[in-house]
């Protein structure tokens, strides 16, 4: 049994794990393991059509448990951790498949300090999965709360992670939502802070999540930021924890670039601690700019909760993914796209350069990414003929470059990644890598 990913669970919905009858065993699993005293759990979604109905059988789950609930209604993940932290709840959830399509749903775990759960405490909470859930007697019930006011604490929280002195009304934001859990919260606080804003990706309808917007297809944003002659894009994912930026020519800076500029700022001006952590999937290009900085780079495996127990056990404050899941430890306790972004605009601002000034300052290797569909569960490496093919690629690429195939912790797909400083040889040898994994799954 292994419901869990590198992010919680996961799944297309109507199939096992996302199903009622599972989400009711986890709701009391997770009562039984971290409330057994009773207490009070927050639960927040993205806006999905299918969130209205894990919810209900979440919610069902731990009021039978005699927990208490509290609904948040549409919120970003990190505004689920902020909000537990600050409410004084034992636990709190996000019902979100964060950047995959509508189709597919997911469950995410945050203790009573606003932190990811441990994979000691997950294995623990699957223990109990086999288990019918409980239903206490009537005076042993828990209630339900609905709480969406509580929206504007996060948003007047975002606000306070950037100088009260920026001068915001200087810029032009087109702001995408990916139709998702910021639809709100992300076009208010950029214009609460004094930018003029121009939405799109926040017209929601339960099915549009993440579809032809967002952080995973910024095409829209680069045409609309362009179009309009906007000074900056912003593009979230479903769940709010992704951040991609677009410049004012439409050119997209991802959490690479992004987190150069960010640890290149917090380095200057003498607030970055420890070594900037990332993953394998970091561009080879982003260890050697900062390093030629004089800053440290580590790799984590892939995941922001690898990234952040790595930071942690080296006292650091930066960390991220080129994806664009991004961490400021001196912000907040996760990856908040809405709280980086507004870093980067701070920097923008007091720097009076452009993001494309500051991201052009970033050496980018040449890279190759490819995703290739199975069937089930599948360890590439596992294969024989995978793995010698595999390391023969990589002896020939050398000191030259990397290549990283694995397993996604998210969906049913091998992730492979190329990169090195010679872009048709890493297109051949990607090309090749990939024919002989789709030859042996």
């Amino acid at each position: 049994m292994n419901f869990f990913g590198t992010d919680g669970i996961r799944a297309q919905v109507g199939e096992p794990p996302m199903t009622v009858d599972f989400i009711l065993r986890l709701a009391s699993a997770v009562a039984q393991v971290l409330i057994p005293k009773g207490g009070s759990v927050l639960i927040g979604k993205d806006t999905r059509i299918s969130g209205y109905m894990l919810e209900s059988a979440l919610e069902a789950g731990f009021v039978a448990a005699g927990i208490n609930v509290y609904l948040t209604g549409p919120l970003p993940t990190p505004g689920i951790a902020f909000l537990t932290k600050n409410l004084g709840a034992n636990l709190g959830i996000t019902i979100s498949g964060s950047h995959n399509p509508y189709f597919d749903n997911g469950i995410k775990f945050f203790d009573k300090d606003g932190d990811k759960l441990s994979p000691d405490i997950e294995k623990k909470i699957e223990s109990y999965l086999d288990q019918k859930p409980l239903t206490n007697s009537s005076k042993d019930l828990g209630t339900t709360t609905h709480c969406g006011i509580d929206r504007k604490k996060y948003q007047d929280f975002c606000k306070t992670t950037v100088s009260s002195h920026a001068q915001f009304s200087k810029f032009k934001v087109v702001a995408d939502a990916a139709n998702g859990a910021c639809y709100k919260v992300l076009p208010r606080v950029i214009s609460e802070l004094g930018s003029e804003v121009v939405p799109i990706g926040c017209s929601p309808n339960g099915v549009n999540i993440n579809d032809g917007c967002g952080s995973t297809n910024t095409d829209l944003l680069r045409l609309t930021v362009k179009g309009v002659k906007a000074d900056v894009g912003i593009a979230l994912d479903g769940d709010g924890d992704r951040l991609i930026m677009v410049d004012h020519e439409g050119a997209i800076v991802d959490g690479d670039k992004l987190l150069y500029i960010l640890a290149k700022d917090r380095y200057d001006n003498g607030t970055l601690r420890g070594p900037v952590v990332g993953t394998i999937m970091n561009n080879l290009g982003l260890e050697k700019s900062l390093n030629d900085l004089g800053i440290e780079f580590n790799r984590a495996n892939v995941g922001d909760r690898n990234i952040l127990e790595m930071l942690k056990s080296n006292k650091g404050n930066i960390g991220g993914e080129p994806s664009g899941h991004l961490i400021d430890l001196d912000k907040t306790t996760t990856g908040d796209g809405l709280v980086i972004a507004l870093q980067i605009l701070e920097i923008m601002n007091k720097s009076g350069l452009s993001l494309k000034e500051l991201s052009s300052k970033i050496i980018i290797f040449p890279q190759v990414l490819l995703n290739i569909s199975i069937k089930d569960s599948f360890d590439p490496l596992s294969n024989k003929k995978i793995k010698l093919k595999f390391n023969q690629l990589t002896e020939e690429i050398g000191s030259s470059g990397r290549i990283v195939l694995r397993r996604s912790g998210t969906q049913k797909l091998i992730r492979l990644m190329v990169e090195g400083d010679d872009s048709a040889v890493i297109s051949d040898i990607a090309k090749d890598l990939a024919l002989t994994i789709r030859e042996n799954i």
